[in-house]
């Protein structure tokens, strides 16, 4: 139904293109299954593995399952077809925002284990600034996961076509249709212009706190590992 109402003109070499896109993925998918689950296999079989690291071993294998279970998930919903509709098939932002948060965590777990396990812990005084500062650093950690699943919004309801311009949205700061959708909160997260305009509100204000993290940072005493690491963050929060 959906070939005949909307890609009738597709070509066969058009659908070979968006099929390998798929099947690579999930073959990449599969290869990042392995790369954990084979090795954590012979280290473990080998008692190279502490009882904790076992515990962050067993979560890992078990994140990198759900995650595949969960982009299986997401892709079955955009094969359903919806009775008398005939729009541009897509899969659940809902679903969407799942997948993306799922892997964020599995990709900073993985990151955090392994960094752990590499670099020493630094033994600093726990003062009252240091405590200030690792508060605000998870509260800006928080910030960025929200705009990052946001962004899974904006993509599964094609939001970024409904407005181009910044720092305005077409001609108002807030545009006219941003509450449309009733009951309000359903806005949130099935309005495109709502879901546009957060992801923006998030977007400057994860980069505003990530500058207020640096400029706090650079009043403290830290190692130069730290203060390299606050550096970077500024700079990739710029660059994005």
């Amino acid at each position: 139904t959906v070939f005949n109402s909307l890609n009738h003109d597709m070509t066969l070499t058009e659908f070979k293109f968006i099929w390998y896109m798929e099947y690579s993925h999930r073959m990449w998918g599969r290869v990042v299954g392995l790369a954990y689950i084979l090795p954590a296999t012979y280290f473990w079989q080998k008692g190279w593995l502490s009882r904790p690291m076992k515990g962050c071993v067993l979560a890992l294998c078990g994140l990198v399952c759900f995650q595949g279970l969960l982009g299986w998930y997401m892709v079955k919903s955009g094969l359903e077809e919806k009775p008398d509709s005939y729009d541009i098939p897509r899969v659940s932002q809902y679903r969407l925002a799942a997948h993306l948060g799922s892997a964020l965590v599995l990709y900073s777990a993985s990151l955090w284990t392994g960094l752990s396990l590499l670099l020493p812990r630094h033994k600093l005084s726990e003062t009252h600034q240091l405590l200030r500062l690792r508060q605000y650093a998870h509260g800006t950690t928080a910030l960025i996961f929200l705009t990052a699943l946001s962004g899974a919004f904006v993509a599964g309801l094609d939001a970024g076509l409904v407005y181009n311009s910044f720092p305005k949205m077409g001609d108002r700061w807030i545009p006219d249709d941003l509450l449309a959708f009733s009951p309000v909160l359903r806005n949130i997260f099935e309005n495109p212009t709502t879901v546009q305009f957060d992801h923006r509100i998030l977007g400057i204000a994860s980069v505003t706190a990530v500058t207020a993290l640096y400029l706090f940072s650079r009043k403290i005493p830290l190692p130069r590992r730290t203060r390299m690491a606050v550096t970077s963050l500024l700079a990739v929060a710029c660059m994005q």
